[in-house]
């Protein structure tokens, strides 16, 4: 059983390595605003967590419940050692993919609202600013409409 939940363990950290990677990637991709490689990344990123998720649920199952630390308690010195220091690698990942994401949350929330502001600038000075514009057989409409008359249609 030490044998499985050593290997649980030592396949979540590495997944925490390639989590981190792929993380820092998509914060490069978020800079560059290249939408199609971060469509691309997100759908693995969501699948790597899917995996880890399976392998916290395994090891969880194997512990019948226990805490790793206590469990890691009970075993030998050799043994022991071993599991804390990859209980700590495993943390410190955890940590900085926390981090790293919560980062990449913040830019692409950032980018949200500076579009969103463009968006808004772009529409209001299309607006016209009063309400004297043409009609559809040439005539002056003088009717006020707050909203942009470039658009003819309405549902």
């Amino acid at each position: 059983m030490y044998e499985q939940i050593l290997s649980g363990l030592q396949r979540q950290h590495k997944a925490m390595e390639l989590l981190l990677s792929l993380l820092l990637e998509e914060f490069s991709l978020l800079i560059a605003r290249d939408t199609e490689a971060i469509v691309h990344l997100e759908f693995s990123i969501h699948e790597l967590l899917r995996q880890i998720a399976t392998e916290k649920t395994q090891v969880i199952r194997l512990l019948d419940g226990k805490k790793v630390r206590d469990y890691a308690g009970a075993l030998a010195e050799d043994a022991r050692e071993a599991a804390l220091e990859l209980l700590g690698a495993l943390d410190e990942f955890e940590q900085r993919c926390a981090r790293q994401a919560s980062q990449n949350a913040e830019l692409s929330l950032s980018l949200l609202d500076q579009s969103r502001a463009l968006l808004n600038t772009l529409h209001t000075q299309l607006s016209p600013k009063n309400g004297d514009t043409y009609g559809k057989r040439g005539s002056m409409n003088s009717i006020r409409r707050p909203e942009a008359a470039l658009l003819v249609g309405r549902l």
